[in-house]
C-alpha cells in the first residue's frame, strides 16, 4: 500500500513540476532584473531612493533600507550583488557609497523597473 501511495504522490509531483516552474518564471520576467556591471549612471531621487541607468530605456528604481544623507554628494556609487550576478528584488543588493573614512553600505529593499511613462515624466523635469 505504501508503494502505491508513494507512486501516486511521485506521479502528481512529476506532472505538476512543469506547471509550477512555468508559474515561477512568469512572476519575474528577465527584463525586471539587471546586472550591476551594466549600470552606467545613477540619479539620486531622495536620501532613500536611487535610479540606476542601464540604457536610456532601462532604468531601475532602488529603495534603500535606511536614509543615506551622503549619497546625494557622491560622484560615484557601487552596487554589490549578494550571492548572484543579477539584481531582481530587494535584498539582492547593497549600494556602496565611498566617503573620506572608507565606505558605507546601504541595503536595497526594493527594485522596480521604471515604466516608459515614468521615464517620459522624468525627462520632462
Amino acid at each position: 500500500m505504501r508503494v502505491l501511495i508513494g507512486s501516486i504522490v511521485l506521479a502528481a509531483l512529476v506532472s505538476a513540476g512543469p506547471v509550477l516552474a512555468a508559474g515561477a518564471k512568469s512572476e519575474r520576467p528577465k527584463s525586471a532584473c539587471f546586472r550591476p556591471d551594466d549600470v552606467n549612471g545613477f540619479t539620486v531621487i531622495d536620501d532613500r531612493t536611487v535610479d540606476v541607468t542601464i540604457s536610456p530605456k532601462n532604468v531601475y528604481r532602488l529603495t534603500l533600507f535606511s536614509p543615506s544623507p551622503d549619497i546625494d554628494w557622491s560622484l560615484r556609487i557601487g552596487i554589490y550583488s549578494r550571492g548572484r550576478s543579477w539584481v531582481c528584488s530587494g535584498y539582492d543588493a547593497e549600494i556602496i557609497v565611498p566617503e573620506a573614512t572608507g565606505r558605507r553600505r546601504y541595503p536595497v529593499t526594493e527594485v522596480r523597473k521604471l515604466t516608459p511613462e515614468e521615464l517620459a515624466a522624468e525627462k520632462k523635469k
